[in-house]
C-alpha cells in the first residue's frame, strides 16, 4: 500500500506540512548558522509563511493582521509592556529575585543592549515566532480544527521550538545554575522547564491573539518579557 501522492493531499494538509517544515528550517539556520543568521531568515522566514498562508485561503484577519484590530491589539500591547515593567523593576530591586537577571549572554553595554532590545530581538525572534505560531499555523489550525486545538498545538511547538536556545541555560544563568547544577542532569532539568515555561507562555500568546483579534497584543507582550529583560540584565551589569 502506497502513501497518497503529495499532490492529492488536501490544500490544509500541505499547508500545515510546509509551515512546519518552514519553521524547523528557521530553527536550525538560527541555532547552527553564523551570527546575525535570524535577522535575515527570521524576516524571510516570515514574509514566506504569510504568502503560504495566503496560497492556503487565510486573509489579514486570520492571521492577526486585518486592520480594524489594529487599535486593539496595540492597547492590549502596551498594557502587556507596562505590566512586565513593573514586574521586572520590583525583580531588579529584590535581592532574592536579582539573580534571575544575571544571564552572561546579555551583560553588555547599555548601547548594546539597547540594539539588542529594539533590534535583534523583534526582528530576530520576535517577529518569525509570532508570525509562526500565533499568526499562521494558529490560523490554519483553527480554521480547520477550531481555536482550542490550535492554542494547544501552536503552544505545544513552540514549547519545542525553545529546545536548541535552552540548551546551554544552566550554564549561562547563575539562578538556574543554582537551581539544577551545570552538569548534563541539570541541562536536561533546564531545557524541560523551558519547555514547559515557554509552552504555558504560548498558551498566553495565544489567548491574547484571540482577545484582541491581532498579532500586536502577542508580539508587545513577547517583546516586553526579552526585550526588557535584556535592558534590566545590562542596567544590573553595569
Amino acid at each position: 500500500m502506497t502513501a497518497e501522492p503529495w499532490i492529492h493531499w488536501a490544500p490544509s494538509s500541505r499547508a500545515l506540512v510546509l509551515t512546519v517544515g518552514l519553521m524547523m528550517a528557521v530553527a536550525i539556520t538560527g541555532h547552527y548558522g553564523p551570527p546575525g543568521s535570524m535577522l535575515v531568515a527570521g524576516p524571510l522566514g516570515a514574509l514566506l509563511l504569510l504568502l503560504l498562508a495566503r496560497s492556503a485561503g487565510l486573509d489579514a484577519d486570520d492571521v492577526g493582521l486585518g486592520r480594524r484590530s489594529w487599535r486593539r491589539g496595540a492597547a492590549y500591547a502596551l498594557v502587556c509592556i507596562a505590566a512586565v515593567a513593573v514586574v521586572y523593576l520590583i525583580g531588579a530591586a529584590l535581592p532574592a529575585t536579582r539573580t534571575a537577571f544575571l544571564d552572561e549572554r546579555y551583560r553588555s553595554d547599555m548601547g548594546t543592549a539597547l540594539l539588542t532590545a529594539f533590534v535583534v530581538i523583534p526582528l530576530g525572534t520576535i517577529l518569525f515566532e509570532e508570525v509562526a505560531f500565533r499568526g499562521v499555523l494558529w490560523g490554519l489550525l483553527r480554521r480547520d480544527w477550531g481555536t482550542t486545538t490550535a492554542t494547544l498545538v501552536s503552544s505545544l511547538f513552540f514549547g519545542f521550538w525553545h529546545v536548541l536556545p535552552s540548551l546551554r541555560l544552566n550554564q549561562v544563568n547563575p539562578a538556574v545554575t543554582k537551581m539544577v547544577g551545570s552538569g548534563p542532569a541539570g541541562q536536561v532539568l533546564a531545557v524541560t522547564g523551558a519547555v514547559l515555561f515557554t509552552g504555558a507562555a504560548g498558551l498566553l500568546f495565544c489567548e491574547l491573539r484571540r482577545r484582541s483579534g491581532s498579532l500586536l497584543a502577542p508580539i508587545g507582550l513577547h517583546w516586553a518579557v526579552n526585550g526588557l529583560g535584556v535592558l534590566v540584565a545590562a542596567g544590573l551589569a553595569g
